[in-house]
């Protein structure tokens, strides 16, 4: 896909009809895309908390309960404000083609579109030469966004569970969203991404959120090494329960992360949808079934995390398949995440707590590759790319392109970063307080 079409809809989801105005006229607010963006706002941050506190919290041991739902909880805390200070304008203003500027920090900019009371219409990239005209206030797009910065680093939680010092889990989260995430989305979802401009289609985030956060929880695996414990002691999990509310909530939280990334209340968001549900249906049927041939018993703990693989692998490709492409991204994930978190770790012999990057790192290499198969060019066509971009060779090609360019990037800060701390304040807790348990030894507080 040339630059151009890239920039025409931004891939994900951002392409919006601009209606005839004055030139000096700030852009029209529709009241039905805004309302849905609203409502989108809310199921992200669900999906965070108290989704994946309580999807992670339930399969931890007990001694570690509190502590893994206080990950969650600090980090929804400390990125809202990192995303207010600085992340939002690194990743979203124009700057250069690799970072953003600081001309959004603080959300300095914002009060540039109140009018008469009321926050209206803006334009992403104004000063780009790829502006594109939105149907909603920023600080309804800001705060979206700043749902998916706090996600992301929260999914990592879930390689080191039950082994990093919380003060370093906050230090390493800042230091990351910054230096790691916000380049990531800035290359895909700004006006002007390098990535988005070689065509790179990722609808709302199998590279920014999903493979990003698995490689960053593979490599912080590795770094701290395994839990104390492993293949001697019992690390069953405390309560599944908590794991399938957890996992529950996440279902159903993605359609505010997939069907929101349409930016607006349209037909795209209404395809997103439904191909996010059949997805996730179809990885949870074929992650069962493989492990049902395999071992003889279909598990609540493998049904929910094939699930999840499901919305990981359809988020890049949720907006621009139809569903038969969606049914066959959830069959291959939840057969490929099975083998990865069974088998493949123990081949390799990392220690990823909670599957992070067995589940999002790789199903969401999955699911970028396979949009580059999959893809059905009307659902991306424009005015100024009237053809798409369908599957085919050269988009696989861009996706692959894409793909390890954030698997290098990631991988390489995420070590340098985890360093860093670990010279300065330490990464892993005492042999002490990992026997002790997490929710004593660093909270002062345990399940009675």
């Amino acid at each position: 896909m040339k630059t151009a079409g890239a920039a025409a809809i931004l891939a994900v989801g951002f392409a919006v009809a601009a209606p005839a105005r004055a030139a000096d006229a700030p852009p029209a607010i529709d009241s039905g895309d805004t309302a849905w963006m609203l409502v989108s706002v809310a199921l992200v941050l669900m999906m965070t908390i108290p989704g994946l506190a309580l999807f992670y919290a339930g399969m931890v041991r007990k001694k570690n309960v509190l502590s893994t739902v206080m990950q969650s909880f600090a980090i929804c805390c400390i990125i809202t404000v990192v995303w207010m200070i600085a992340g939002y304008s690194l990743a979203f203003s124009t700057g250069t083609p690799y970072i953003g500027g600081l001309s959004k920090a603080f959300l300095a900019t914002l009060g540039e579109h109140i009018v008469k009371g009321a926050d209206v219409g803006f334009t992403l990239g104004a000063d780009s030469p790829n502006p594109t005209v939105m149907t909603i206030p920023e600080s309804v797009f800001m705060t979206f966004q700043m749902t998916f910065a706090i996600i992301t680093p929260a999914l990592i939680a879930g390689a080191y569970a039950e082994r990093m010092k919380f003060s370093a889990m906050c230090v390493f989260t800042i230091l990351w969203s910054l230096l790691v995430y916000a380049p990531v989305a800035h290359w895909v979802w700004s006006p002007v991404g390098w990535l988005l401009g070689l065509g790179t289609l990722d609808f709302a985030g199998g590279t920014v959120v999903h493979i990003n956060a698995g490689i960053a929880g593979l490599v912080c695996a590795i770094v701290l090494g395994k839990r104390r414990g492993l293949g001697t002691d019992d690390l069953a999990p405390f309560n599944l329960t908590y794991a399938v509310i957890g996992a529950s909530l996440l279902w159903v939280g993605w359609f505010g992360f997939n069907a929101g990334s349409a930016v607006g209340a349209n037909g795209r968001a209404g395809m997103a949808m439904a191909t996010t549900q059949i997805a996730a249906a179809a990885a949870g049927v074929s992650w069962m079934l493989a492990e049902w041939v395999r071992t003889g018993k279909p598990t609540v703990l493998g049904i929910i995390s094939g699930a999840v693989g499901g919305l990981v692998a359809i988020t890049p490709a949720a907006g621009f398949v139809l569903p038969e492409g969606a049914l066959i991204i959830g069959l291959v994930t939840g057969v490929v995440c099975f083998w990865s978190a069974t088998t493949l770790k123990h081949v390799f012999g990392y220690d990823d707590s909670l599957d992070a990057f067995g589940v999002h790192g790789v199903g969401g290499i999955i699911g970028a590759l396979l949009t580059g198969i999959l893809a059905y060019g009307p659902l991306s066509a424009t005015d100024a790319n009237p053809e798409g971009s369908p599957g085919s060779l050269h988009q696989l090609l861009v996706q692959v392109e894409a793909v390890g360019v954030t698997i290098i990037w990631c991988g390489i800060m995420t070590f340098i970063l985890l360093k860093i701390v670990d010279a300065a304040i330490g990464l892993r807790v005492s042999a002490e307080a990992e026997q002790e348990g997490l929710d004593v030894a660093l909270h002062g507080e345990r399940i009675v």
